[in-house]
């Protein structure tokens, strides 16, 4: 891993600042100032809830076609007019005048932060990796966790200091002088796809489907049945982790306790699941990857002790690691990489819509009187379901790129 590491050390470093410095438009970053715009607008937490959730669902519906200028131009030219846009977006939420202007500036940091920036990289990854794309995808892939770790602190410290509106503004700074020149720097040599060693074992890419084939494969949307669980049962839990607390009678600090333990965890089976999709192949993975999460969801559904929550976290962090590895190499080796950009911008818009639909669904169903445990329970049921059916597809899609 080391060698491979130092041989394309530029390539994944661009990869991994991108994925890092998605987090200025995730979830836990933009909830970190929920409280100061709540109040700026005199919002109720439904409220702000729903502007929330109609900026991610805009985001979602523009991605497909803003993501297939990938097919049209290399990433690191994405990355030029992406990052600027990220940053401003930044700006616009630390000054916006108007609940408008707030809900724009939010779909800008969806749409660019959470959307783009991961995209590009998962992107230019599966396209330039071949034998080596499990671990070229595992060592990019925990930028999301070490931005998890750094950046929420580091935003509470400037905020204590300087306010939270500087804090934002601090980091649209940090975008431009610091992300744009380095990732420019790094990719401004593109990779071929290659063998590292005479021992690598075979690369798998499937022919270039384009993005009409893909959409008229019936596989692809029995993919999308499974690989869409994660997003969803992962917002939802966190999104309702109030809810849980006040139900179960936790610790206020039982859930943030148990964050770094699911963050470690996540990075250390993102490296393991990398060597084994560069040895078998991301499709013969597919009916395994939701065990994890299947098993995750029944334990918070049914262990009422607070260290339940702490073997829920643990099992997220394996399914976490598993999925987002998994997923950065599956597409191109089942759809192939000519039409990439425009194939997973399709998939990533639908994970989009998945993590804004999770909290209003089960939210509302909570309302009407089922409790989120019996909820975890049936979408338990929906990841096992999900492993009968890719263990019935898996063969075909291994075929594509034998």
């Amino acid at each position: 891993m080391l060698a491979f590491l130092r041989q394309n050390a530029r390539w994944i470093a661009g990869g991994f600042l991108l994925t890092f410095f998605s987090s200025f438009g995730q979830t836990f970053f933009i909830g970190l100032s929920g409280e100061e715009l709540r109040a700026k607008f005199d919002l109720t937490d439904g409220e702000f809830g729903l502007t929330y959730m109609v900026a991610t669902l805009g985001s979602a519906a523009t991605l497909p076609f803003l993501g297939r200028t990938l097919d049209h131009m290399p990433g690191r030219k994405v990355a030029l007019f992406v990052i600027p846009l990220l940053a401003l977006a930044c700006l616009l939420i630390s000054y916006a005048p108007t609940v408008t202007v707030m809900v724009f500036a939010l779909y800008m940091l969806r749409l660019f932060g959470q959307g783009m920036m991961t995209h590009t990289s998962l992107t230019e990854i599966g396209r330039w990796f071949a034998a080596g794309r499990g671990r070229a995808t595992s060592l990019v892939v925990p930028g999301h966790q070490t931005g998890e770790a750094l950046l929420p602190v580091t935003f509470t410290l400037l905020a204590a200091a300087l306010g939270w509106q500087a804090a934002w503004i601090g980091g649209a700074i940090l975008l431009v002088v610091f992300a744009l020149p380095a990732i420019q720097l790094l990719w401004r040599v593109e990779r071929t796809p290659q063998s590292t060693s005479p021992n690598d074992p075979p690369a798998r890419t499937a022919r270039d489907w384009t993005l009409k084939e893909t959409l008229r494969d019936p596989n692809f949307y029995l993919l999308l049945l499974g690989v869409l669980a994660p997003p969803f049962i992962g917002t939802t839990v966190f999104f309702h982790q109030d809810y849980m607390i006040e139900l179960r009678g936790y610790s206020p600090y039982a859930f943030a306790g148990a964050f770094p333990l699911m963050a470690m965890t996540t990075v250390s089976f993102s490296l393991v699941c990398g060597g084994l999709i560069d040895r078998y192949g991301a499709s013969r993975l597919l009916p395994f990857f939701l065990l994890p999460m299947a098993v995750a969801s029944a334990t918070a559904g049914l262990l009422t002790p607070v260290w339940g929550i702490y073997a829920f976290m643990i099992l997220m962090g394996v399914s976490y690691g598993f999925t987002s590895t998994l997923l950065g190499a599956l597409w191109p080796e089942v759809y192939g990489v000519k039409h990439l950009g425009s194939i997973r911008s399709v998939i990533v818009a639908a994970m989009v819509f998945s993590t804004a639909l999770g909290p209003g669904l089960t939210g509302a169903l909570i309302d009407a009187g089922i409790a989120l445990p019996t909820q975890l329970v049936w979408l338990s049921g929906w990841c096992l379901a999900s492993c009968a059916m890719f263990g019935f597809i898996s063969p075909k899609l291994a075929a594509r790129s034998a």
